[in-house]
């Protein structure tokens, strides 16, 4: 019997986080096999050579511990491939485009990326991404640098394009296999700031729904608080400031799934201020013909997009194995639609 944890498609989609986890147990009558063979016949469209290349880089697991190619299959052995289910590099093209990088070293990248420009590239954004931009920058590093190398140049999770804020970069395969897991496994600290609609009335909470793709509308994402469909995703917040129409609040990410936190924030009526996709680029509460609406209009002026940062980034560095933090600091569209409303609320 083979238990396979890999999911369809479009739930393939639905994580932040780059890598999904095929989990495999081997059956009693299992005849001894090398690994890489029997994996070879169990992965669609796998080829030996990249399962060499998964296993040489720890991706592969026999009951928790990595192994050689050379490795024989056992009963009950219980084995675990982190998947690369994105397109490779050979999609991508190097750009000039400048990067906002907040540190380096030999390992990774920690880049502080704008609101509006699109992780990496896909259907309607074939350039122009922060990845064309990280393929160039590396590539001036290394100009023998390959596909085969660094596929998709170190991207191990990604963020809104409307969203701003802090990625890592793996500039190692090592390194790149290491992050991979961390983000799998949720060991990864990750908070958010977001202005939200309307008061709370609790200081902070947890919103435990699963997120997936809209049964009919499949470009969007909903909440599925029975768990009957999508993916679980956990999401812990608390109150930071409040200014009775909006409040600011912290999201920590105990997953990491597509518009997580957009979608946990509409599910529990506090949809992101401005975000165009999830109902917060209308006015949620107060009456619209009055000069509060005005206000308003202008609020949305000052930050055209979904009001949603990226601010801390922690991790087990995966050379020196110790705690590393990155923090970036709110941007300027974010700060000034929460002084206009800090104002606000202060002169009424």
């Amino acid at each position: 019997m083979i238990d396979d944890e890999l999911n369809t498609e479009d739930e393939q989609q639905e994580s932040e986080e780059l890598y999904e986890r095929l989990t495999l147990t081997i059956d009693r009558g299992q005849e001894p096999l090398r690994i890489d063979k029997f994996l070879q016949t169990r992965i669609e469209g796998a080829t030996r050579n990249k399962i060499q290349i998964a296993i040489d880089n720890e991706m592969v697991l026999v009951n928790d511990k990595p192994v050689k190619n050379n490795y024989k299959v056992k009963p009950l052995d219980r084995i675990i491939v982190y998947d690369d289910r994105s397109p490779g590099s050979s999609e991508i093209v190097p750009e000039n485009i400048p990067l906002n990088i907040t540190y380096e070293d030999e390992d990774i990248l920690i880049i502080n990326k704008p609101a509006g420009m699109v992780v990496h590239p896909g259907s309607g954004n074939p350039s122009g991404t922060l990845i064309n931009g990280v393929a160039y920058y590396l590539k001036q590093q290394n100009p023998d640098l390959d596909d085969s190398s660094l596929p998709r140049f170190g991207m191990v999770h990604r963020i809104d394009k409307n969203t701003s804020g802090l990625l890592v970069i793996a500039k190692t395969q090592k390194a790149m296999s290491d992050l991979a897991k961390q983000f799998f496994n949720h060991t990864v600290h990750r908070r958010y700031i977001a202005l939200v609609w309307g008061d709370f009335e609790q200081e902070e909470g947890t919103i435990i729904a699963h997120v997936g793709r809209h049964k009919r509308f499949r470009k969007i994402f909903t909440a599925y608080p029975d768990g009957d469909h999508g993916k679980d995703a956990i999401t812990h917040y608390k109150v930071l400031e409040r200014f009775n129409y909006v409040t600011l609040v912290e999201c920590r990410l105990e997953t990491g799934r597509t518009h997580q936190i957009r979608v946990h924030m509409q599910l529990i009526g506090h949809p992101l201020f401005n975000d165009d996709t999830y109902g917060g680029d209308r006015i949620v509460k107060g009456t619209v013909f009055t000069k509060y609406k005005q206000f308003v209009d202008n609020c949305f002026e000052l930050c055209r997009r979904q009001a949603l940062h990226a601010r801390e980034l922690g991790f087990i560095h995966p050379k020196t194995r110790k705690p590393v933090l990155f923090e970036s600091e709110i941007p300027d569209d974010m700060n000034a639609v929460i002084e206009k409303w800090r104002n606000y609320i202060v002169t009424r």
